[in-house]
């Protein structure tokens, strides 16, 4: 919930980890700094909206009952409690690794302050002075957290099919404190009774379905958003076996879970589920922790000049101290221009690093920056110097209409293989694959106004880059 942070910063020049391969004016600086998600510890709802959800749920269930809409029936329990998918999704547009981290699980301690058990018998979770214990799992957004809600990046879909029971819409959602606003979410209850609870989604965002109506495994009804006592975008998710709230559940299985033995997970990611959620290439220093709310800036660049500075930068989900992380910057041909090896210093849910280099992208063409952790390598990809090919290679190719409305065609005698859209940030908006050679007609319907740059590759892999205006 709060958007605060703990900055510790480890500037330092990595003369001695890259001694075997830098120049004299070789510039490399690291920086790198922790995200606490609701350092805090504020509830997601007061007491008296807890009850109010309660009672509206209820209500809401007695009136499907007696009209006879009411999809649960009292033997379907027989059939077991469902098992979850993950709640969230990135939208489609999209390219990071994953966009969520975990900050808190449901805490099994009953006492307060400060007492704390979660099911794998540590201290992920929170409570607080008036005797709140966490009764959900709090998934934040990472990185770039504002910005991620502001463009809608992350989906929250039904973790089962089930129906919809209660449902709320038009709250502030960009939260930064306790405020005792009421939430944006979705209730629904699944086949065999349980219900869950998806709460702070983005103003505008929830389903338009009404409540009654069923939804599919899966279906997305809703974006991550900061709305009700939140201080920063994110989903809290928390289950009941029931409509009278009897019993609280926690989907994880584990030695400290004494609400229920078994998981309802379809498959329980594990407790500290360590990977990368992007790497990235900056034209200048990313904003990660402006004042909350503002978006961040990241910064983000694909396309460079030799002689530009370059950030490079890696955006982890929980880091655990000791483990290592690997990183290399791959040149055109394949060699390595650097290669090496970071130990985390820090057990943290959400970190990042970056780097900057100036001076020693000695190549044109496309490069790689590749980071291995977690389980996870990803590889980004950039480009270094013109992204044209040599004029008399496409002279001949161009675009139209341009600018243009519902859709651009490119004109050219040769066969192209593929095309891509980027936005001036550089985040890749789509792929067009090519396949009968003949026709070259992109749909824009679906793209926001604006300027972008198209990409288009030949079958001999020759590459030239277009301005395009979408109106």
């Amino acid at each position: 919930m709060r958007h605060t942070f703990t900055l510790s910063l480890f500037i330092f020049f990595l003369l001695t980890s890259f001694q075997f391969s830098m120049a004299q004016d070789f510039n490399s600086v690291m920086t790198s700094a922790e995200y606490v998600f609701n350092q805090d510890k504020i509830p997601c709802v007061t007491p008296a909206q807890r009850e109010a959800i309660k009672t509206e749920t209820q209500n809401n269930i007695k009136q499907l009952k007696q009209e006879n809409k009411l999809a649960f029936k009292e033997s379907n329990r027989l059939g077991g409690h469902p098992l979850f998918i993950w709640p969230l999704q990135q939208a489609a547009g999209f390219n990071y690794n994953n966009t969520w981290a975990i900050s808190g699980y449901v805490d099994h301690n009953a006492n307060y302050p400060n007492q704390l058990t979660d099911y794998n018998c540590g201290t992920r979770t929170y409570d607080s002075a008036s005797g709140y214990n966490h009764q959900g799992v709090d998934m934040y957004l990472w990185p770039f957290i504002w910005k991620q809600m502001d463009d809608s990046q992350t989906e929250i879909i039904a973790a089962a099919p089930g129906q919809i029971i209660a449902k709320h819409d038009g709250e502030f959602d960009r939260s930064c404190n306790f405020n005792n606003n009421i939430w944006n979410a979705v209730y629904i209850q699944h086949n065999d009774g349980s219900i869950a609870w998806y709460g702070h989604m983005k103003n505008g965002s929830v389903t338009t379905k009404n409540v009654g109506d069923m939804v599919s495994l899966g279906e997305v009804i809703g974006t991550v958003g900061s709305s009700g006592n939140s201080t920063g975008p994110h989903l809290h998710f928390e289950i009941y076996t029931n409509s009278s709230y009897s019993q609280l559940i926690d989907p994880f299985s584990g030695t400290c879970n004494g609400m229920n033995t078994d998981s309802w997970w379809n498959t329980q990611i594990p407790y500290n589920y360590s990977g990368i959620n992007a790497v990235l290439t900056h034209s200048a220093e990313p904003v990660v922790f402006p004042a909350c709310p503002t978006p961040e800036t990241p910064n983000i660049s694909n396309s460079f000049e030799t002689d530009d500075t370059i950030y490079f930068a890696t955006y982890l989900r929980d880091q655990v101290a000791g483990d290592n992380i690997h990183l290399s910057i791959i040149k055109p041909d394949n060699t390595i221009l650097y290669d090496w090896n970071i130990t985390a210093s820090t057990t943290s849910s959400s970190w990042y690093y970056y780097w900057y280099y100036s001076g020693v992208f000695d190549q044109e063409g496309e490069w790689k920056w590749q980071v291995s952790y977690g389980g996870d390598t990803i590889t980004h990809t950039f480009q270094v110097g013109t992204l044209s090919i040599e004029e008399e290679t496409m002279e001949t190719t161009s675009l139209y209409p341009n600018p243009a409305t519902e859709s651009v065609t490119i004109k050219t005698p040769r066969n192209l293989q593929s095309a891509s859209i980027y936005d001036v940030s550089g985040k890749l908006i789509k792929n067009i694959f090519f396949t009968d050679n003949v026709t070259y007609t992109i749909d824009l319907s679906n793209m926001a106004k604006g300027m972008y740059f198209l990409t288009v590759v030949s079958s001999e892999n020759d590459q030239e880059r277009f301005k395009l205006i979408k109106k």
